[in-house]
């Protein structure tokens, strides 16, 4: 032994301080959440061949079902339908992963087609504000309160919840059972655990999970026994479960499969193919409901419940809930291995591995150094996916790591050292050369940000999900690149600078990091002759004639918005981009994923028009379309249609213009026929027509004699002011 210590203070300490150390690195936000992105990563690893129950069956409210049956949300009376043709088959339970809050004619046919069925089970959500919603009492009052939980050992204050409800509307809430949606997510926005209780005031309810599976096994709530930080305790007639859950309720899902592991059946198709066998008497053969538990949500693209998981960071969130119902089930849950058990083998590890191995030639030191990381790396990933076994990784590889710093920090401290000694030796015979560099840089780049005005601009290409649909990998790839090209070359032209792809959708930026006082008009312009250049590339690809029509009639739509943000360099420290974050980018996001609902493809806020006319006058058309309210937001926001350039604006879309603005004042003064007639008016002027223009199924004018039409026959409340509440994002 070169220095001579003894081996508790050359090896026992170090790897005792070393893990130590990792131990207490192990609490920290940061290194918890890198523990998490690794777990995503192995749960990602076994996703490839794994069944899910037979059980379980999705409904889905997909592409399909919007094509065949419309905007979204649905009529009820179509859900009425599906539930009375449902009956007929038998499913075991059926929950929707679906809030029915607003009133709507067809809720008494809706009401009337559940008790027709053994159980269905209807979302609920809690709410921080009693005025929004409904408290316990007021519930029971009403005669529609759900079942609460009685027996809970533990502090129910730590149940996350809120003081009041959103429940089914009217009728609804009387005739099915209630289960609550409420999934908050990680701190790093990921859903890995997800409440299985929520607390309203001072009761207690089962989450929609956790309710739908009471009713599979017929489970009233004197079935079950709430033990905070052990476990639901399940005792029903048809089975005994014992479901883990931490301190507030919470339970850590097992993700074990993503849309592809569950058997899922269209919400449109499974609608045709039963009234085909069940009422038009075709022989034809219908989904296999019968006894399942059936979750209905929405899976398609566009729409507004989806979220990160550690599939994918747009996953629809029904698929959380058939993860958990899919565990519980199975008896198939996490399991962390002992804290004591693995800190107690990997500082064994570590002692014996650097008393062997640290004085060894480099490269058998070397082996050790890698090979365990790696075999420890493959054990902790074979656990989890045969076994659900849940083994830290970053923590005991950081420690080791940090062990095989120091061994390698006092090696070389020993060898410089020995080399001092030689050279002392041979110092007067011998004279040692200096050879200096001077080397220039500049500075890196670093963490952090700044506020800024700037314009966001989000884009994105309608119903893109049809075109993978379509076309052959290599034909998308050749696709993509040739629209995005396009689309880059035209923001990066007028100043702007490109964010991020993600997937078809182009984020940009005006005003940064170069500073520009006219950011909003060149972000105008560009969106007026990105337009231009798609119509280029639509006669483009119908000249060469190899594309399908859905590529033909490729529209993409873009929202813009203009106020403070913060740019700058966004990550990690080892990686970062420079990137915008804050509500004003989020509102752009809005404003690109809105325009759909108000039949335009280019859409931005008041703002944006506001900076746009004061640095560029009237050189950009804009269309008023209202006043919304997004979600997410408590204050009205005006949004315009970004309408073209004022030097090549044909005069009948001015006069289009005019008629619908004369045609918003009257929608504002309630003066319903007055504003029907001149939308009527503009309709017919509108430069995008539905059935002429390739991919455009709707424009602002019928948008608003659809809208009108409907306050015409329900008018709103005394106190409105035109403003239209977006429920979606």
């Amino acid at each position: 032994m070169k220095s001579g210590l003894p081996i508790f203070y050359r090896h026992v300490l170090p790897a005792a301080a070393c893990f130590g150390l990792a131990l207490v690195l192990s609490r920290t936000a940061l290194v918890r959440r890198i523990e998490d992105v690794t777990r995503d990563e192995r749960t990602k690893l076994r996703l490839e061949g794994t069944v899910a129950s037979d059980d379980i069956a999705l409904i889905g409210i997909d592409e399909t079902s919007l094509r065949e049956i419309g905007r979204w949300p649905f009529n009820r009376e179509v859900h009425g339908e599906l539930l009375q043709l449902a009956s007929r088959v038998r499913p075991g339970v059926i929950a929707w992963d679906i809030m029915f809050l607003e009133a709507s004619p067809a809720d008494d046919y809706f009401a009337k087609a559940i008790s027709l069925n053994r159980s269905v089970v209807l979302g609920a959500t809690s709410t921080d504000d009693p005025d929004e919603g409904t408290t316990p009492a007021a519930a029971i009052a009403a005669g529609n309160a759900p079942e609460a939980l009685t027996q809970v050992e533990g502090d129910p204050a730590r149940i996350p919840g809120g003081p009041a409800m959103l429940l089914p509307v009217g009728s609804l809430g009387k005739v099915a059972p209630v289960g609550f949606v409420d999934a908050p997510p990680d701190p790093d926005g990921v859903l890995r655990h997800v409440p299985l209780l929520v607390r309203i005031g001072n009761a207690v309810y089962p989450s929609l999970s956790l309710r739908t599976l009471m009713e599979y096994w017929g489970a009233t709530a004197r079935d079950v026994t709430v033990r905070l930080g052990d476990a639901v305790v399940i005792n029903a007639p048809l089975a005994r479960r014992r479901i883990p859950i931490d301190a507030t309720g919470a339970y850590t899902v097992n993700y074990r499969h993503d849309r592809q592991g569950f058997v899922e059946y269209g919400y449109s198709s499974t609608l045709v193919e039963l009234a085909d066998r069940l009422v038009e008497k075709k022989p034809t053969a219908i989904p296999a409901l019968t006894g399942r538990i059936l979750l209905v949500g929405q899976v398609a693209d566009g729409l507004s419940d989806f979220g990160p998981t550690p599939f994918s960071p747009h996953t629809p969130l029904v698929l959380v809930h058939a993860n958990v119902i899919e565990n519980i089930l199975r008896q198939d849950y996490v399991k962390p291995v002992s804290p004591l058990l693995v800190w107690g083998a990997v500082l064994l590890v570590g002692i014996v591995g650097t008393a062997r191995f640290s004085d060894r030639r480099p490269v058998e030191q070397a082996a050790f150094a890698i090979g365990v990381p790696v075999c420890y790396l493959l054990a902790a990933v074979f656990a989890w996916i045969n076994g659900s076994f849940l083994l830290p990784v970053v923590a005991p590889l950081l420690g080791f790591i940090l062990l095989q710093m120091v061994v390698i920090g006092r090696r070389m401290l020993e060898e410089r050292r020995a080399k001092e000694q030689i050279r002392g030796m041979f110092g007067t015979y011998v004279s040692p050369e200096l050879v200096s560099r001077l080397v220039e840089a500049g500075e890196p780049p670093r963490l952090g940000g700044h506020v800024a005005e700037i314009t966001a601009y989000f884009s994105d290409i309608q119903e893109f999900s049809t075109f993978s649909e379509v076309l052959p990998p290599e034909s998308l790839v050749e696709l993509m690149n040739e629209y995005l090209t396009a689309c880059t070359d035209l923001v990066q032209g007028e100043g702007g600078t490109l964010d991020k792809y993600i997937g078809d959708a182009v984020v940009a930026m005006f005003g940064a990091p170069v500073a520009l006082s006219d950011h909003a008009v060149r972000a105008c312009m560009t969106v007026v002759r990105v337009q231009e250049a798609i119509e280029n590339l639509r006669q483009k690809w119908r000249r060469d004639g190899k594309w399908p029509d859905v590529v033909c009639a490729l529209r993409s739509r873009i929202g813009l918005n203009t106020g403070p943000c913060v740019i700058g360099n966004m990550g990690s420290r080892t990686r970062f981009d420079y990137t915008m974050m804050g509500d004003n980018v989020n509102l752009a996001a809005r404003m690109e994923s809105g325009a759909k609902s108000w039949g335009t493809y280019a859409m931005c806020t008041d703002a944006t028009r506001q900076a746009c006319e004061t640095h560029g006058g009237s050189r950009v058309v804009f269309r008023p379309l209202g006043r919304i309210q997004v979600k997410g937001r408590s204050a009205a926001v005006p949004i315009h249609e970004i309408a073209g350039m004022a030097d090549s604006y044909p005069n009948f879309g001015h006069e289009c213009i005019a008629v619908f603005t004369e045609g918003l004042q009257r929608f504002f003064q309630r003066d319903w026929d007055g504003a029907l007639e001149r939308f009527r008016r503009s309709a017919t002027l509108e430069l995008l027509q539905p059935g002429r223009a390739p991919g455009v199924k709707s424009n602002p004018s019928l948008v608003y004699i659809e809208l009108t039409s409907q306050l015409q026959l329900h008018p709103p409340a005394v106190d409105w002011d035109g403003t239209i509440v977006m429920k979606e994002k």
